[in-house]
């Protein structure tokens, strides 16, 4: 198993601040920071509670958050998805 260092356990600590003062999703972090989001999702479920345990506790509240608001954000974009569609096919006729 591998050993957190001081750069993985650097790394969760910057991710953790910056999805808890943006409220930022897993995704948007991971956009931000150039990483997978796999790698963000490890780093602040397993690595920073270990590193951080009262900032892992914040980002956990944000999360958390985020997964009961994501079926809105959802429904949202198809909203916006098919509203477009319906503009440009009324354009084209």
């Amino acid at each position: 198993m591998k050993q957190c260092n001081d750069s993985n356990q650097e790394r969760c600590v910057i991710l953790g601040k910056f999805i808890v003062e943006n409220n930022a999703t897993v995704r948007a972090a991971a956009r931000q920071f150039g990483i997978s989001k796999s790698t963000v999702h490890q780093d602040i479920t397993v690595k920073l509670e270990k590193a951080n345990k009262a900032l892992y506790e914040e980002v956990k509240t944000v999360l958390d958050k985020n997964k009961q608001e994501r079926h809105i954000r959802g429904g949202e974009a198809t909203k916006k998805k098919y509203r477009e569609l319906s503009k440009t096919k009324f354009a084209n006729t």
